[in-house]
């Protein structure tokens, strides 16, 4: 019900910078909280950002003072990423975190987008 689409993806050199957006559709409305997860070859799914509704935002370890997580709009999801290196390399994903009127959760993702660190 709810559709995400990543972009913002691609290649940059070591101590670059890129800023991904996520665009999101459908059933917006019961959305709780969004954020960004990766994931790198031959490794977990790893969560990077996270923002609530309210505005609370929570980073992995590996990212915190390099990233800033921040929503634009009802629909509309970012990450501004900063001094990448080579363990930035992975397929960023966007999640959506929504509640029905019956209170279940459910996630969404988008299919991803492509950083790549890289000389």
């Amino acid at each position: 019900q709810v559709q995400l689409v990543e972009s913002g993806g691609g290649l940059v050199q070591p101590g670059g910078s890129l800023r991904l957006s996520c665009e999101a559709s459908g059933s917006v409305f019961g959305i709780n909280a969004m954020g960004w997860y990766r994931q790198a070859p031959g490794k977990e799914r790893e969560l990077v950002a996270r923002i609530t509704s309210g505005g609370t935002t929570s980073y992995s370890d590996s990212v915190k003072g390099r990233c800033t997580i921040s929503r634009d709009n009802s629909r509309t999801l970012s990450l501004q990423m900063n001094s990448l290196n080579s363990e930035d390399t992975a397929v960023y994903y966007c999640n959506a975190e929504r509640r029905d009127s019956d209170f279940r959760l459910f996630n969404s993702w988008g299919q991803g987008t492509q950083v790549t660190v890289s000389s």
